[in-house]
């Protein structure tokens, strides 16, 4: 197929095009008391906006458009977060089937892989940059760049997963550390195989990463579609079997009945935790970094961590004062994409244990 330069600036053939995925389906519990304490009572932090006119999630998503075209953002969210108003509003000038809501939360495996499903069967032969929708990003410009470097690199190899990482100022053990091998790839600016990944250590060890020369994971990373569900069929091998019915069922008039039946069996599932961690412990050549340098980035999951980055910024949150609109009944069904035969061809090479 001939080659064609798409929006994102990064040439290659006309079905290899990259999509964004938004991840927004996360409760935010422990933010809730600092969000009442703003008059927002229970709203989700990603649809928050605690500085300025636009909310986190609208961050996020102009964020992921300054690199690709809005028909190839999906933002994934969960079905509870449409009883707000605010949500419905903020979702409501998306493109068509770019909407993807889950029935519930169960943590960010599945809040990833269900995206992934719908995704790949509108794109299969697609690369993803997933951003998460409750990071404050102070360099915009940095953030972006970076990104399109991982997309080129996983053009150039296609089996890696790349993750972006910035350098701690700090101990922090509620974030994922990640250790560079000291050996530079050749796919890419500055990237190097992760020798080490854990998620929330204890203190001591944050430490001692530290001083390696660890880095905080944003959870911001790039992979090629087909490659990721490889990845899910060999580590979770159950998880990807329950997700292959939901595929098969993606454009059908029995699919929200199978989603519903499948989330209800689905136990949750920490990516980094769960997924990430042990791929690092098999796998550890197939995951690299790219270590984004001089980058204010925090994980807005506490109000500690807000108002320290609003400390270091010169702002204050903002508070909403005014009477919350009455909620409206929820729509029921699921917006989804076309439908592409499952093919199943996860053939690509496996990157064995280094010894």
């Amino acid at each position: 197929m001939a080659d064609a330069t798409r929006q994102d600036g990064i040439k290659g053939n006309e079905d290899e095009v990259i999509c964004g995925l938004v991840l927004a389906g996360g409760e935010g519990k422990r933010l809730q008391p600092f969000i009442k304490s703003l008059g927002k009572g229970t709203l989700p932090k990603q649809y928050v906006n605690f500085i300025g006119n636009r909310s986190m999630l609208d961050h996020t998503l102009q964020r992921a458009e300054r690199l690709i075209a809005p028909e190839r953002v999906f933002t994934v969210i969960t079905e509870s977060h449409l009883r707000y108003p605010e949500v419905r509003q903020q979702c409501s000038g998306r493109p068509k089937n770019t909407l993807l809501v889950q029935p519930e939360n169960k943590e960010t495996g599945p809040g990833l892989f269900f995206p992934l499903m719908h995704l790949y069967k509108q794109y299969p032969n697609s690369l993803v940059l997933v951003l998460p929708s409750d990071h404050f990003i102070e360099d915009e410009d940095r953030l972006v760049d970076h990104a399109r470097l991982a997309c080129l690199a996983v053009k150039r190899d296609p089996a890696r997963l790349i993750l972006l990482g910035v350098k701690p100022d700090r101990d922090e053990p509620e974030y994922g550390y990640l250790l560079p091998n000291k050996k530079r790839l050749a796919i890419g600016p500055d990237m190097s195989e992760i020798s080490w990944f854990i998620e929330k250590p204890d203190l001591k060890t944050a430490r001692r990463l530290i001083r390696a020369g660890g880095l905080w994971n944003t959870m911001i990373m790039v992979f090629k579609t087909k490659t990721m569900l490889h990845w899910v069929s060999r580590l979770a091998p159950k998880l990807y079997q329950q997700f292959q019915q939901i595929y098969a069922a993606i454009g059908t008039p029995g699919e929200p009945d199978v989603v519903r039946n499948i989330y209800q069996r689905l136990k949750p599932m920490n990516f980094s935790k769960e997924f990430l961690e042990p791929m690092a412990r098999s796998y550890p050549s197939s995951l690299v970094v790219l270590p984004v340098r001089d980058l204010l980035w925090s994980d807005w999951g506490t109000a500690s961590r807000i108002m320290d980055v609003l400390a270091k910024i010169g702002k204050v949150p903002r508070p909403d004062r005014s009477r919350r609109p009455t909620a409206r009944k929820i729509a029921s069904g699921y917006p989804f994409v076309g439908k592409v035969p499952f093919d199943g061809d996860f053939r690509i090479r496996e990157v064995a244990v280094q010894k």
